[in-house]
């Protein structure tokens, strides 16, 4: 098979490394991919959201497998373009990608469907969404951007003016574009958090995988959200119970719902769920593979992930056994210095050989100097990940590797997988 990666992150550097691994694969690219990429495949200079772009790129190179990292072409219809082509795509159709690119649309669903989750309302006037806010008692929403913000749209917390100026940033000063021009406000929900993945093949489901990852950015959930700092799996309170709880009170009947509403999901489908006293509830659903979850994630699959993808896209679900390793992973991430805010790119990052010996090693925000060697050019700029039986061995071992790296400005939460019992 001739594979391409849609992306540059993280995420698609675990995507790649775990399809290079595959015997299925012969041929694999990344569009645009990162120095991590380039050493287990070979990067063409297309964006990720240049759908026509890919999609001419896959018809001429008779590409067998697509497979989109991130969410933007996903919402913007990358899966429909390459279907009207005849081209295999691994990832939801525009519509059904909704799911994630208008919390509004998703929350109408639950809603129609009962399918348990916050109760929200929405608003498109800010000072309708400023009145309800300052109606009800502190710290007793979320407020949300119905768009895409990168993971950076939502805002809890017990203190009101936190959340009052998160509203007006969407709202009035535009801070995250169109897509805070409509805001849901939910009810906050009290519980454990876990990030539950599986493979949605029509109305048919997979085996459920769990992570738990930590968005803020700082040590003890404290600052503003990320698009992620860290996470490990499997989560303690994870077992076949809570398994088939979630897939029969939100997977299956959101992939059912989706059916319904004549937008069947094909692809994986993310779910952040609260356990709350009173059972799972969604507090929103993502149409691809979570970051850094994926970094976590992908070196627990025994199962050959291109076979997975294909059987996805043939309805074969119900034949789809997907096997995961019983080992832990932990993965932090490094992240240039004012992350989420402004930071400085171009800076050189040094000690990667030496880190590599016991964990592995995703790029994010990297690239090649004009001297080859690898700087940062984002905010998240690489994944540390380690892989053990126990846990702690695992944390461990990954901070251990961690002081081996360097470059200007790097922070890293130190607290991923502290207190566990929490998550």
């Amino acid at each position: 098979m001739k594979v391409l990666v849609v992306g540059s992150g993280g995420r698609e550097h675990a995507l790649g490394k775990k399809l290079h691994s595959s015997t299925q694969v012969k041929e694999l690219y990344f569009a645009p991919g990162n120095p991590g990429t380039f050493e287990i495949g070979k990067n063409i200079d297309v964006e990720a959201n240049d759908i026509n772009g890919l999609a001419n790129f896959a018809e001429k190179f008779n590409i067998d497998l697509t497979v989109v990292g991130p969410e933007i072409p996903l919402v913007e219809g990358i899966s429909d373009v390459f279907k009207k082509k005849q081209l295999n795509i691994f990832g939801p159709s525009s519509r059904a990608a909704r799911i994630e690119g208008s919390k509004s649309w998703a929350y109408k669903l639950m809603e129609k469907y009962s399918i348990p989750t916050a109760r929200s309302e929405v608003f498109d006037n800010y000072t309708e969404a400023r009145n309800y806010l300052g109606s009800q008692p502190d710290g007793s929403l979320v407020v949300k951007a119905d768009g895409l913000a990168a993971g950076k749209g939502v805002f809890v917390s017990d203190d009101p003016k936190v959340l009052q100026n998160g509203l007006k940033n969407l709202m009035e000063n535009h801070s995250y574009g169109k897509a805070g021009d409509r805001v849901v406000l939910s009810d906050r929900l009290i519980g454990r958090e876990i990030s539950v993945f599986g493979f949605v093949s029509g109305s048919k489901v997979s085996s459920l995988i769990p992570a738990c990852d930590y968005k803020r950015a700082f040590e003890g959930d404290e600052g503003p959200n990320t698009g992620g700092m860290g996470a490990y799996s499997a989560p303690k309170i994870w077992d076949s119970k809570l398994e088939l709880q979630i897939n029969t009170t939100i997977f299956e009947p959101v992939a059912r719902a989706l059916v319904e509403e004549n937008c069947p999901y094909f692809g994986v489908l993310y779910a952040g769920l609260m356990i709350t006293d009173n059972g799972p509830k969604v507090i929103e659903f993502n149409c691809r593979f979570g970051d850094p979850e994926c970094q976590v994630l992908m070196p627990r699959m025994q199962s050959d992930i291109s076979n997975v993808f294909m059987k996805v896209l043939s309805n074969d679900a119900p034949k789809l056994q997907i096997r995961w390793k019983s080992t832990n992973t932990i993965g932090v991430v490094l992240v240039s210095g004012g992350y989420p805010g402004n930071y400085e790119t171009g800076t050189e990052i040094s000690g990667l050989l030496d880190a590599s010996n016991k964990v592995t090693i995703y790029h994010s925000g990297t690239d090649f100097s004009k001297t080859g060697s690898i700087v940062t050019s984002g905010g998240r700029v690489l994944t540390v990940v380690s892989e053990s039986d126990d846990l702690m061995v695992a944390k461990a071992e990954c901070y251990q590797a961690i002081k081996n790296i360097s470059f200007s400005g790097m922070r890293y939460r130190r607290d991923i997988a502290n207190g566990i019992e929490q998550h």
